[in-house]
């Protein structure tokens, strides 16, 4: 099976190197591109057709809340993980509200991350 390709969202190159160099050393996993900012998001998903976006919740242009909201409306094949600087109250609300797969807290960490993509992937899995 090819490998599941991620686009990466957040307005912190740091942020984004670390999560590219995480997920490069994933045989699964492959990165096919990085945004800055929401509306780069939307645009390099709707040209990659990746099979997930991690969104970073804060970003300038437009937020990923705003990102995720259209992307679930125009790329629905598209799943959607919201990373977030904010409580997991907060998160669960974002999920019902925007319809995304998964919505995390960075404080929970990259082990937590790697889980929810290996979750959300295994849910778009025929079974």
């Amino acid at each position: 099976m090819p490998p599941a390709r991620l686009l990466i969202a957040d307005d912190k190159s740091t942020m984004r190197s670390i999560l590219r160099t995480l997920l490069a050393q994933r045989h699964e996993l492959e990165v096919c591109g990085e945004a800055s900012n929401g509306f780069e998001a939307v645009e390099k998903t709707k040209a990659l057709r990746p099979d997930l976006v991690l969104l970073d919740v804060s970003m300038p242009k437009m937020t990923g809340i705003e990102a995720a909201s259209i992307l679930k409306s125009q790329c629905p094949d598209t799943s959607v993980i919201l990373f977030t600087m904010y409580s997991e109250n907060i998160g669960k609300a974002l999920r019902s509200a925007i319809g995304v797969d998964a919505v995390l807290s960075k404080p929970d960490g990259l082990a937590a991350l790697l889980k929810t993509i290996e979750d959300v992937l295994e849910q778009r899995s025929p079974s």
